[in-house]
């Protein structure tokens, strides 16, 4: 399998091309100032995932805004903090905040050239929209938790893009999804039949930081550290 073979990069953008756990914790600052809280990093963000994930089954047509003000409510609540409304929807509406890895506008840039590129979210399109700023580049296709009415993992996500596309005649095996969240993404994209590659974000940090610990023996067919990483093995593979 080469990265040539396909048609269209469908991309998660949270922990892929946006530094979510970086955005987190700085928003979350506030709150652990007021918790006095010890915890480590990752602690914090194991945290996060935990309430963020059950939020997300709870509650799947919840905008993720609003979904995100729900978590920081119940992180509060955790660490025995006062709820504080308007902190609460502060962190809710910090997604566009959320700085991009720095080699995702020119890696984005180069593999527009190569590929359509679309967008699988969990999150919702006016969020989604301040972070595609800080990309730079025209997404072909944007799918979003708030178009789909679930969150990933649900297997509804990945019917729902391959549907979209199939419309414009995208065939399943034209199509490489590209991500960093082993749960959110890699293991319902295999499940759906999709071949993926695993931008490995976290590669030099144990444990799965903001996402849940995926089921055993997820799988993928191409691994990277960065997008950058990605970008040089097409340019390898194509002589570019």
């Amino acid at each position: 399998m080469r990265l040539t073979d396909f048609k269209v990069l469908t991309f998660d953008c949270y922990g892929t091309l946006i530094d979510w756990e970086n955005g987190i914790m700085a928003a979350l600052q506030p709150l652990l100032v007021r918790a006095r809280s010890a915890l480590a990093g990752d602690a914090v963000l194991e945290a996060f995932a935990r309430h963020e994930s059950a939020q997300e089954a709870e509650t799947p047509d919840m905008i993720y805004s609003n979904l995100l003000a729900t978590v920081h409510r119940r992180l509060a609540e955790e660490w025995d903090v006062q709820p504080d409304e308007a902190e609460n929807m502060r962190f809710g509406a910090s997604v566009a905040d959320w700085p991009a890895f720095s080699d995702s506008p020119s890696a984005l840039a180069y593999l527009k050239r190569h590929y359509r590129l679309v967008i699988l979210s969990n999150v919702d399109r006016a969020s989604f929209a301040g972070s595609n700023r800080r990309l730079g580049v025209e997404f072909d296709a944007i799918f979003t938790a708030q178009d789909i009415g679930s969150y990933k993992p649900d297997p509804a996500n990945f019917s729902y893009i391959l549907a979209r596309l199939a419309e414009q005649g995208i065939a399943p095996g034209e199509i490489l999804h590209t991500a960093q969240s082993l749960f959110h993404d890699h293991a319902p994209a295999k499940q759906a039949g999709l071949a993926t590659a695993w931008i490995d974000r976290r590669h030099e940090r144990s444990g799965w930081g903001a996402t849940m610990r995926p089921p055993t023996h997820t799988t993928y067919d191409f691994r990277f550290e960065s997008l950058a990483a990605m970008v040089a093995a097409h340019q390898a593979e194509t002589g570019l």
